[in-house]
């Protein structure tokens, strides 16, 4: 007999089966269905999660299983960014990259300090560390690139490379405040992050191209080399946060690592975005969605402040930079725009900055409430 009791369904789901299905479905159909509206696949995505998600109908939560491909979906976005590489190109664009990472580091740094300090009435420590939440970007919108084919342009190496120099920066700018706020910042904190950086470095950059090459030589089986690059990359993203740095570098440069061992037209290559774009970073995407939550513009103001504020410096402060390389090195408005459009989008480092500064206590107050590094505006107007 059928029981129909495992038929009955309950708000948010919670058979895990069901959550799959339904995940899969919002993966196939929404872009389907968003494209009628000229909306683009990612943004469609991160709607259908925020509809999904607990501060909109709340079919499902924001609960493990999410997080977990999320985090898989985020990474493998920046092991895929570091793998399309052309390192040619990418040597040849490395003083400009250089130069593009500083100019999107700086320029929010200072009008993020200024914002947070004149017009959010913030603490010096605080605004620092709201700055270096503009500072960093992710490359949310590098599926984008991919899919229209333009990896291999001069503005997409750029920004690229500048994406890893300023989230190394800001990453670092997060270490130093948090470390300054707990009274950890000693002779001993610097010497611990330059070593370990350091070692974390060579066991990727030259460990990994190592041992890829002696597995490639010996084992031709597809899954096999399959699972074999997915371990190496989350194994790269565990030693970067080991060493005190986010996990998006670790995956990055486990991207640069087998760049040259895994080439563009492989039937491995092949396999690897497949895998990504259908399943992990759309995920991600959802998992983006389901944290935007539409309630607090109904009834904190002070949240809505922070958040346009935070929107209108972060965008300003990451279009400076784009016009500025493209006045520097001469490139053409399309690609002044590929450059700010790639930049422009906030995830993983910023995400990382506000929970890390949120959960710092600096005290309490008289009435026994914590005292954060950065309060609940703050963390939903992130959000």
């Amino acid at each position: 007999m059928l029981n129909l009791n495992i038929l009955s369904v309950t708000l948010p789901l919670t058979n895990p089966v069901l959550i799959f299905s339904v995940i899969l479905f919002i993966i196939l159909f929404a872009p389907l269905v968003l494209h009628r509206f000229k909306i683009p696949d990612i943004v469609g995505l991160i709607i259908a999660g925020a509809l999904i998600g607990p501060y909109g109908l709340h079919i499902m939560d924001r609960d493990s299983s999410i997080v977990l491909f999320g985090t898989v979906g985020l990474l493998y976005i920046m092991f895929v960014a570091g793998l399309e590489i052309d390192m040619a190109d990418f040597k040849k664009n490395s003083k400009r990259s250089l130069i593009f990472g500083l100019y999107t580091f700086f320029i929010p740094m200072i009008l993020g300090t200024f914002a947070g300090v004149y017009l959010l009435d913030f603490s010096y420590p605080t605004s620092i560390l709201l700055a270096s939440m503009f500072a960093s970007h992710t490359l949310v919108t590098y599926p984008i690139v991919s899919k229209y084919g333009i990896t291999k342009n001069r503005a997409v190496n750029v920004t690229i490379g500048g994406t890893v120099v300023t989230c190394l920066l800001a990453l670092l700018v997060l270490a130093v405040i948090v470390g300054m706020s707990t009274g950890e910042l000693t002779q001993g904190f610097w010497i611990r992050l330059g070593v370990s950086t350091l070692v974390f470095a060579f066991i990727v950059l030259l460990g990994f191209p190592f041992v890829g090459r002696w597995y490639f030589k010996r084992y031709d089986d597809r899954v096999g080399q399959f699972i074999f690059v997915l371990g190496l990359v989350f194994f790269a993203s565990f030693l970067a946060e080991a060493a005190g740095l986010e996990a998006i570098i670790g995956a990055f440069l486990a991207g640069l690592a087998l760049n040259r061992l895994i080439p563009n037209t492989s039937a491995l290559m092949n396999r690897i975005e497949f895998v990504g774009n259908a399943l992990f970073i759309p995920f991600f995407l959802i998992g983006v969605g389901m944290l935007v939550n539409f309630h607090v513009f109904l009834y904190d103001l002070t949240t809505i402040w922070v958040a346009v504020i935070m929107c209108v410096v972060a965008t300003v402060s990451k279009f400076i930079p784009a016009w500025l390389a493209q006045k520097n090195f001469r490139f053409t408005a399309s690609e002044r725009t590929l450059i700010f459009g790639l930049s422009n989008a906030q995830a993983a480092a910023t995400l990382a900055a506000v929970l890390v500064g949120y959960n710092v206590i600096l005290g309490t107050t008289p009435e026994g409430e914590p005292i954060r590094l950065l309060n609940e505006s703050v963390l939903n107007g992130t959000i």
